[in-house]
């Protein structure tokens, strides 16, 4: 389990634009949920996956996995056993690397860097078959750079990579606005496949009202640090893109917008 404890985060301390996010904030994320956020533009949600993450810090409370405290751990420990894939298909991956070898790279993730090949041979058929899973045709162009795919690409195989060795969580941060209508529908679905066949807990940030009803078994809405809707199991699966953007609409004429 995921926990989140009594958290605080402030944003520029002590100046005229300092603004306190998170106050005594806390939310627990059961083992196995794909849990879908959604909120308007400084809400929280991209904060929190940061904090969730590490990569930026916390004024006090605790993060927790496994009822062990990680907020004193660096981003790139946390990883270890966290998968996160981001907005921009350009992150993630190494666009002047092959597929084969960024796979690579993703395979060997939280394994000793020896004086070794970084491209085990033996894997190649692996990395074939998992990429054919992907029904893009991926399977034929390992030693294409990743920079020459496109962004629907890279995303899918960034996906691929993220979870390639055992996690966690997988942190999905609007890993398909940057996508167009029909791409974005593929890596959806192929999110919720690996999320579902590998069993993953997952959180996924989205602004896609559709996305957040239509995929994982737990739906949030963040206003200004807060959760102001919570629905899980047979609840969410009653929710409706309507309901989530009628209680959208009531707060953001209570914002004044």
């Amino acid at each position: 389990m995921l926990e989140v404890r009594d958290i605080t985060k402030t944003y520029n301390p002590g100046t005229v634009t300092e603004l306190r996010l998170f106050d005594h904030f806390s939310l627990s994320v059961e083992e196995g949920q794909f849990v879908a956020i959604v909120g308007s533009n400084g809400s929280g949600k991209t904060s929190l996956l940061n904090i969730i993450c590490g990569s930026i810090p916390i004024d006090s409370g605790d993060v927790l996995v496994g009822g062990k405290s990680i907020a004193r751990l660096k981003d790139y420990q946390r990883y270890a056993t966290m998968g996160r894939v981001y907005q921009d298909p350009a992150l993630g991956t190494a666009p002047n690397m092959t597929m084969l070898e960024n796979l690579s790279l993703a395979d060997n993730k939280g394994k000793p860097f020896n004086l070794t090949r970084g491209v085990n041979k033996k894997r190649i058929d692996y990395y074939r078959q998992e990429l054919s899973g992907l029904g893009l045709g991926l399977e034929d162009k390992l030693n294409v750079k990743m920079g020459s795919l496109s962004g629907g690409q890279r995303q899918a195989v960034a996906l691929l990579m993220a979870t390639m060795t055992p996690l966690q969580f997988l942190i999905l941060d609007e890993h398909t606005a940057a996508l167009d209508p029909k791409t974005a529908e593929v890596i959806m679905q192929l999110t919720d496949r690996v999320v579902r066949e590998k069993k993953l807990t997952a959180m996924m940030v989205t602004h896609n009202l559709r996305y957040a009803v239509e995929y994982g078994d737990r739906i949030l809405m963040m206003n200004q640090g807060h959760v102001v809707l919570d629905r899980a199991g047979a609840e969410k699966q009653a929710t409706t893109v309507d309901d989530v953007l009628g209680l959208f609409n009531r707060i953001s004429i209570e914002c004044g917008n």
